[in-house]
């Protein structure tokens, strides 16, 4: 599904138009891309969980060379699934 046809079903299920759904959406994913920037947390009940995941520095390994490489500790955004929204999904 793409943010088109997403943004159509939002439109058709709230019965609003597609102008204020895309609105909606927009908003919504700028308030999460600002929580996880902050570095916190949102939880959405019966949905999951939005986060910020550490990845401790390692060792890697140039594909192209075969030299070993560092990548260095980095955040990266993570979302955890509620328990009754994976059972939905199974």
């Amino acid at each position: 599904m793409t943010k088109a046809d997403f943004i159509a079903k939002v439109a058709a299920k709230a019965k609003i138009s597609k102008a204020m759904s895309e609105k909606a959406i927009n908003c919504f994913v700028d308030v999460v891309k600002d929580v996880l920037k902050k570095g916190d947390r949102l939880s959405l009940v019966g949905f999951g969980t939005f986060g910020v995941a550490r990845r401790k520095a390692r060792n890697g390994r140039n594909p192209q060379t075969g030299k070993p490489i560092k990548i260095p500790a980095k955040k990266v955004p993570k979302f955890s699934a509620s328990p009754s929204f994976r059972k939905l999904v199974k």
